[in-house]
């Protein structure tokens, strides 16, 4: 082939490989966009699994959360109903073999005026005491305020004649449930009573002159007359009532017009101390038999209502307590001795350091020599300094 046909041939060439390499991009270009297709498809597939995922793990969370809850719901109740069968059957099981049937506190009429008789007989004897002791209260030696619980009037204490560390809270001046607190810290770190067991009382209580004394609760109950209710703090039973054997009765404090009976203990026992129309001007002092309620001997004392806000009783001594109407320092200003042994002139003025207002009870422990003190509200303790009275 000659030279000029070469030159004919060249073009033709140029053209035929710009042909084929127009394709070849084209072809790269349909691919790499299938490619892009493909990939785009491929991230939305996997973000739509993704939160499909996510959404699902979070069901199934909170599904196990919720069965997680229910399980221990069944649980707390299938317990609660297992420690409610548990007392259910020990009260049962109580009841048919050992309570013994419910005494009757209905007024005799023919009992009380045999109990007034006999009590009457021996009204203003001398006292034979019972124990040797012959202390008497010389100063509060300390005050601890532990908190402010409940309503401004009330009562609060340990059992008086055993070695119990529970706490007894009657809250306010008329109700049917008393707060037990197994012990004093319970009690003091606790605002509410989610930790104190509760008592409902067979009839409802009125004042605040209760006593807690060898596991039984002695406490007022007033139907027409004032009745001595004694409770089994136990087995929660009613062991015995009584009619008290005085007649036409008024509140024992002048300060206090919701205590009628001021129920006391010491070393020589159980006292009740209270006010009649009779001698309305003073108060009067009981000596109860704790077994049977009934009343062994009692006195005209000379210690009078006017601005008494409570007292108590200590080795056979009253300590009367004593304020103002316009609440200010307490003090004991009148100590009546039953046995004779302190006179009264003898007998130590004793002032309690000045709070917030006039105490609604104050119950003495003879074993821990202090006074359980609740003051418009607040709960105290006053540990006592003692002396014999032959040295006062």
């Amino acid at each position: 082939m000659g030279p000029w046909r070469c030159l004919l041939l060249l073009p033709l060439l140029a053209l035929g490989l710009r042909a084929q390499q127009q394709q070849f991009m084209e072809y790269v270009e349909r691919r790499l966009t299938l490619l892009e297709e493909r990939i785009s498809q491929w991230h939305d597939q996997s973000s739509r699994y993704s939160t499909e995922l996510r959404d699902f793990k979070n069901q199934v969370l909170g599904m196990l959360e919720a069965a997680e809850k229910e399980r221990e719901a069944m649980r707390s109740e299938a317990e609660s109903a297992a420690v409610r069968v548990d007392r259910l059957e020990r009260e049962v099981d109580y009841l048919e073999t050992q309570n013994p049937a419910p005494p009757c506190v209905e007024v005799d009429e023919t009992l009380m005026e045999k109990q007034v008789a006999t009590a009457k007989q021996r009204k203003n004897e001398k006292y034979t005491k019972l124990t040797d002791c012959s202390d008497t209260i010389s100063s509060v030696r300390a005050m601890k305020i532990l908190k402010r619980f409940g309503s401004t009037s009330g009562l609060w204490t340990k059992d008086a004649a055993g070695n119990s560390e529970k706490i007894y809270v009657f809250d306010g001046t008329a109700n049917d449930t008393v707060y037990v607190f197994p012990r004093m810290r319970e009690f003091t770190l606790f605002s509410a009573t989610r930790k104190a067991a509760r008592i409902k009382l067979p009839y409802p209580w009125v004042g605040t002159g209760h006593l807690v004394y060898d596991a039984h609760l002695y406490y007022i109950r007033q139907q027409g007359s004032f009745q001595v209710i004694k409770f089994n703090l136990a087995n929660k039973t009613v062991v015995d009532s009584s009619v008290f054997p005085a007649e036409e009765q008024i509140p024992v404090f002048g300060l206090s017009p919701f205590t009628y009976i001021e129920m006391a203990a010491d070393e020589e026992g159980l006292w009740a101390i209270y006010a009649t129309k009779e001698d309305e001007k003073n108060i009067c002092l009981a000596k109860l038999d704790p077994t049977s309620l009934d009343i062994e001997q009692m006195w005209d004392t000379p210690c009078p209502r006017e601005n008494a806000e409570g007292a108590f009783v200590v080795c056979g001594a009253l300590h009367v307590v004593y304020n103002t109407r316009l609440p200010s320092r307490s003090r004991v200003q009148c100590v009546f001795d039953v046995s004779g042994t302190l006179a009264p002139e003898d007998a130590s003025l004793v002032y309690f350091p000045k709070r917030y207002g006039s105490h609604s009870s104050m119950k003495y422990s003879p074993q821990e020599r202090q006074i359980y003190a609740w003051d418009d509200g607040y709960q105290i303790i006053y540990r006592m300094e003692m002396k014999k009275k032959l040295e006062v």
